[in-house]
């Protein structure tokens, strides 16, 4: 009866050791998941933030602020933007911009089948890439813009994600924003734009540093007029639409 005691005695031991073990596994996933939760809140809360707020500076901006000793920069409103301009934008960087939620996966195959040669980041990606994150390639950068794109194009219109791309792209050395752009290269406000004049611009965003909206080579002369074609055709079968009031 005394050994019988014994193993009970061990029995309830064990069984009351087990939970121990168990707890410290549970705190790590209790943990994790409210670390989740509020990366999740604090994504929606700057994606709700910027849908009514304006940036007052990217990450991007402040670097070459301190890099150049200043930028140029003036926010506009949409209203305040030839039309012109938000057509070469998007038929330079993203023509399906009015088709897709984010991601334009028929670019993304193409830019795979061409052995990564070419992008596929939509105006939506690099809005959230300029307006959040940093730059520069980083398998960090590249997951933290999957998830937050998908969420400013279900919270922001496609006229908002456009305004707040003009305003924050980089159209030269130290020069951010549409309305800088054209007072620098052609000395007109960013309402009064011709379709030359916003090709021209919408020329330089893949690369504003290696190219000159007023002083184009041969080639940058060919690709703004492509640009332009491009702009007349994405309003003339309506994929300008949802950005156009």
């Amino acid at each position: 009866m005394i050994w019988l005691a014994a193993m009970a005695k061990r029995a309830k031991s064990k069984t009351k050791a087990k939970p121990e073990t168990v707890r410290p596994l549970r705190r790590l996933l209790r943990w994790v998941w409210r670390s989740a939760l509020l990366v999740v809140m604090l994504i929606l809360a700057a994606v709700a933030f910027y849908a009514v707020f304006n940036p007052p500076v990217t990450p991007y901006m402040l670097a070459e602020a301190r890099r150049l000793d200043g930028i140029e920069r003036q926010w506009v409103d949409m209203d305040d933007i030839a039309p012109a301009m938000a057509r070469s934008a998007v038929a330079a960087e993203d023509a399906n911009f009015c088709l897709h939620w984010g991601f334009d996966m028929t670019a993304i195959r193409a830019a795979i089948a061409g052995g990564g040669r070419r992008g596929a980041s939509t105006i939506s990606q690099q809005v959230v890439k300029n307006a959040y994150l940093w730059q520069g390639r980083s398998w960090l950068r590249k997951a933290l813009e999957a998830v937050i794109t998908p969420a400013v194009e279900a919270v922001w219109s496609k006229r908002r994600i456009l305004e707040v791309y003009l305003n924050v792209a980089e159209f030269d050395e130290g020069v951010f924003g549409v309305e800088a752009a054209a007072q620098r290269y052609f000395g007109v406000a960013a309402r009064d734009l011709s379709d030359v004049q916003a090709a021209r611009l919408a020329m330089v965003l893949p690369s504003p540093k290696r190219r000159s909206a007023s002083n184009p080579t041969p080639a940058e002369r060919k690709r703004a007029a492509s640009i332009l074609d491009g702009a007349a055709t994405i309003r003339a079968d309506g994929r300008s639409a949802c950005f156009e009031s």
